[in-house]
């Protein structure tokens, strides 16, 4: 029997109305994960709640990896627990000798956060901390002012050199447009070899002629204060972290700084003195290296040595960007540093790890903190 038209029809409607429904693209929820469009899009801002989060899982994560390395390397995986808490942290001479390291590090730390909030890469710290270290011995050297006021005059002097060696870097930025990057690394060498020349020539003891200067007189030591010169040292680089901070967050001059890091050439459109800025946090980012020579030589070694100033520099700039500029958060910052290499002294002792690897630790720890800013700073969204 012959079908109707309609008949005929009917089925085909149908089927075509099953291949509609079955030829539909899958909405974004049900879309496979491979075929599934992503853009990346940079956060307007974050909570601090989200980013301390964030910055912990990283810090955690690095701290992991470190942990696997060691464990591979000999150190048995339950004394790193006691090794790097325990033994650091709680025994009373580990602790002074982590507050010791921790003082030139606070220094150093804020130093790099001042010159990088200005959006100056100011990779000279060392080179300012030996100037600041020279400027001090000379007042001891050549047997300047009173007892009385030797240490102050020291003080003075240390950031007078440091301060003055900044001032090159900044003045060939600003006036001739120089790489502050290339000319701050490179016055490192130069003062360097200056220390060298006079460790090695005119400034060298002459009691025992090793390269180093004569020993210091107590009057030219930092105080022992409760037994221990540590004390003296961590109190002069909290009083410091505390001036920086006011700097920072309640003077006119860190809201015009806050204005630079932001966006330099819309500061100078609405009439912030921009070079002014830059050239006032340059000069205290050197002052604040020279009092971190000052504290080395007048607190730890207690003469003018040829590397007291090794891995300040780049410790330095870690404590900063894993603080993200912040002269509280330094302080903090450059206490765990110090208590790391302190463990890591232990662990070269007791282990025989070679320091190569504290400084693969602090490596991991760098780029799983560096990692996080990305995440941070941006978000990936779903593009239907």
């Amino acid at each position: 029997m012959n079908s109707t038209p309609l008949q005929a029809a009917t089925p085909a409607a149908g089927q075509s109305r099953l291949r509609g429904v079955s030829d539909k693209e899958p909405t974004a929820q049900a879309r496979p994960l491979a075929s599934r469009r992503f853009a990346l899009e940079i956060r307007q801002q974050m909570a601090w709640p989200r980013q301390a989060l964030i910055l912990a899982v990283s810090l955690a994560i690095g701290m992991c990896i470190s942990a696997a390395i060691l464990v591979a390397a000999g150190v048995p995986a339950n004394e790193l627990l006691n090794e790097f808490v325990l033994q650091t942290l709680f025994d009373k001479q580990s602790l002074q000798a982590v507050l010791f390291q921790a003082a030139p590090m606070i220094l150093v730390g804020i130093a790099a956060s001042l010159a990088f909030r200005a959006r100056f890469w100011n990779l000279g710290l060392e080179g300012q901390m030996i100037w600041g270290a020279i400027g001090a011995t000379a007042i001891s050297f050549f047997d300047l002012g009173p007892p009385a006021l030797r240490l102050p005059l020291m003080l003075a002097m240390a950031i007078a050199f440091g301060l003055l060696w900044a001032l090159a870097p900044a003045l060939l930025k600003l006036r001739l447009g120089v790489n502050e990057i290339i000319s701050s690394l490179m016055l490192n060498y130069i003062a360097g070899n200056f220390l060298l020349h006079l460790v090695y020539g005119a400034w060298k003891d002459p009691k025992d002629s090793f390269p180093y200067s004569p020993q210091f007189r107590a009057f030219e030591r930092l105080p022992e204060w409760f037994g221990n010169v540590s004390t003296a040292a961590i109190g002069l680089a909290l009083c410091v972290a505390l001036l920086a901070w006011w700097f920072v967050g309640v003077s006119r001059a860190g809201l015009y700084l806050r204005f630079v890091d932001a966006n330099a050439r819309m500061a100078d459109a609405v009439g912030v003195p921009v070079r002014r800025m830059i050239l006032s946090a340059v000069l205290l980012s050197g002052a604040l290296s020279g009092i971190a020579g000052f504290v080395v030589v007048a607190g730890q070694e207690g003469r003018l040595t040829q590397a007291f100033h090794s891995g300040y520099g780049f410790s330095g700039i870690l404590i900063a960007f894993l603080a993200r500029n912040n002269p509280l958060a330094a302080t903090v910052v450059a206490v765990l540093v110090a208590a790391l290499f302190v463990a890591g002294r232990n662990l070269q002792v007791f282990y025989q790890i070679p320091f190569s690897m504290v400084q693969l630790i602090q490596a991991i720890v760098v780029i799983c903190v560096a990692s996080s800013d990305f995440f941070i700073r941006h978000r990936i969204r779903n593009v239907r």
